[in-house]
């Protein structure tokens, strides 16, 4: 029976689409609300997102350093949003390497360097297909390799060269230049 009113045990759970449009969103807004891309020597908000169906990235991923999620400002993407627009862009602007989130919404605190898939680990992936473009930087490569594993789900990148938003799925990538942000919502399916 459909719950037609408001009800107060009722829990409502964000889809892993919905979750990955709300990183999306976040992504783009960073990169539009940046207004020095042109100026040379500048260096913009940089962004790597990692969505996860695990908690463990031990297989894929190294710790880097002191480069840390500000979990006091924002642990868990749905349950803050303002929070982690304001974390995303602090990190954007002050830190390196990707951040991991669980399907849940749960952001590691340690940000991490993914590692390079090795020669017999492409072999037994289904990543024979991947194709890389001309444009992708170290970043890129890294999220397209990265979204072919198992435990992946998407990767979400902001280039901070000149704020280019990218969403890698299963080895294949919807890529956006700055100038086509900010447009009608593409929600994902």
């Amino acid at each position: 029976m459909p719950v037609t009113e408001w009800d107060p045990l009722r829990v409502e759970y964000t889809t892993v689409a919905e979750l990955i449009d709300f990183i999306t969103y976040t992504v783009e807004s960073i990169s539009l609300g940046f207004d020095r891309w042109e100026e040379e020597y500048v260096r913009g908000p940089g962004l790597y997102f990692v969505v996860v169906t695990g908690v463990h990235s031990g297989d894929y991923a190294d710790p880097l350093g002191e480069n840390t999620w500000p979990v006091e400002t924002c642990r868990v993407v749905t349950e803050n949003l303002d929070g982690f627009v304001e974390a995303a862009e602090t990190v954007g602007h002050t830190r390196d390497g990707a951040v991991i989130i669980s399907t849940d919404g749960t952001i590691q605190k340690q940000m991490v360097r993914i590692k390079s898939q090795s020669d017999s680990e492409k072999r037994t992936a289904e990543n024979e297909a991947v194709e890389y473009a001309d444009w992708m930087g170290t970043k890129h490569l890294s999220a397209i390799e990265v979204s072919v594993r198992e435990e992946v789900v998407a990767a979400i990148t902001l280039s901070e060269e000149n704020g280019r938003m990218s969403v890698f799925q299963d080895g294949e990538y919807d890529d956006y230049q700055r100038d086509e942000l900010g447009g009608v919502w593409r929600p994902t399916d």
